[in-house]
């Protein structure tokens, strides 16, 4: 089974959005991981808000921080604006995807960057399958 990790400098909008995409859309086929290079203490809450609209349930999911080991576990890395704190391993795919933040925007700005982050997950499942 192929292995994703988000990666987001606070783990608290863009790489919880995509976790919960990735998890909605392809289920128990794709290992779903989130991590952050400066974790916040909670998810931002309007990206809760965007991703309940669509009947996603991320309010269970908490900032985590990113280790060596999560990186070395997974197959894909997806970087959203970490910059140079993801660690580089060979053999691993690695994406970084350009998305506004959503940190201090309101429910308006949040929902295209949602909607752009779940064009990215489903064309990322079409290529892992």
């Amino acid at each position: 089974m192929p292995s994703v990790l988000f990666v987001c400098v606070h783990n608290a909008g863009r790489s919880q959005m995509a976790a919960g995409w990735l998890t909605h859309l392809a289920g128990d086929r794709i290992e779903v991981r989130s991590a952050g290079s400066a974790p916040a203490e909670t998810i931002n809450p309007v990206a809760v808000e965007a991703m309940r609209e669509v009947g996603i349930d991320i309010t269970a999911a908490r900032p985590k921080v990113l280790t060596t080991d999560a990186v070395q576990a997974s197959d894909v890395v997806i970087t959203m604006g970490c910059g140079d704190a993801c660690p580089i391993f060979p053999g691993k795919r690695y994406e970084d995807w350009k998305l506004d933040d959503p940190a201090g925007q309101g429910i308006e700005a949040v929902r295209p960057i949602r909607d752009e982050i779940r064009a990215r997950v489903e064309k990322l499942i079409k290529e892992l399958a």
